[in-house]
């Protein structure tokens, strides 16, 4: 399992998955399926539209065969990633999704690089050229996420089992929570503290040190909390226990 560390934009380091190659072909496989029907009833409506000697005309044919499909590929990859946050159709069946390496949201600049590099990554190269860059590079990256910073990663849909398995909390009776401002951070929120507490006790250094910190200040000021507990780690584990209690 080749994994990614991630620093977020509060300067937390974060551990991903990272897609594997096997993954994304067949997440990009169902992607030009659903290019290939929408190239399809295009076809199919523009014949009804126009004269039927334009099929005759060997230019019409090449632009049309030619440069339609391409254009459609990279219109689909573009729209689909921006309207989906970072996950096509394809993406989307596997639970990938699109990343930044620097912990920023992916511009969309960043997803047009993606999907006008798919000209060479995917279509001259017939898949070639992305299918030695992602398994070559130390973070599975081809031309289009080389260009934009970004890579894929895997998307875990069990959030709720592994927060409750943080802690066990057995009910509302034998448990009070400390902080009820906490129900307006989100699962990704406590998934992150948790990251957190797991590489500060997994890894003691000062990198982590600091991260905790950081976290523990970014909490304060976001939950307007007075003072904090001496103790960084027990006051995180605090507020996934609050959260799970108050969100269950």
């Amino acid at each position: 399992m080749s994994t990614i560390d991630i620093q977020t934009t509060q300067n937390v380091s974060i551990e991903y998955e990272l897609a594997s190659l096997r993954e994304r072909i067949l997440s990009f496989f169902i992607d030009m399926l659903i290019v290939i029907l929408g190239f399809t009833a295009l076809s199919i409506l523009v014949a009804m539209a126009i004269n039927n000697r334009s099929w005759d005309n060997s230019l019409f044919l090449g632009v049309w065969y030619g440069v339609v499909p391409t254009v459609l590929l990279m219109l689909y990859h573009f729209l689909s990633e921006v309207l989906a946050d970072g996950q096509s159709w394809g993406k989307k069946a596997f639970n990938l999704k699109v990343v930044r390496l620097d912990g920023e949201e992916p511009s969309l600049t960043d997803y047009l690089l993606r999907a006008v590099f798919h000209i060479v990554d995917s279509i001259l190269s017939a898949g070639v050229v992305a299918s030695f860059l992602v398994s070559s590079s130390s973070k599975n990256q081809r031309l289009g996420d080389l260009t934009a910073n970004t890579s894929v990663i895997r998307v875990r849909s069990n959030i709720r089992f592994r927060l409750n398995d943080i802690l066990n909390i057995n009910s509302l009776e034998s448990y009070e929570p400390k902080y009820p401002q906490v129900q307006q951070l989100t699962e990704q929120d406590m998934l992150l503290i948790k990251s957190v507490i797991n590489r500060y006790r997994t890894f003691r250094n000062e990198a982590h040190e600091q991260a905790m910190q950081k976290l523990v200040e970014r909490m304060q000021m976001v939950l307007e909390i007075g003072e904090l507990p001496k103790n960084r780690e027990e006051f995180l584990r605090t507020l996934i226990r609050d959260y799970i209690v108050l969100t269950r």
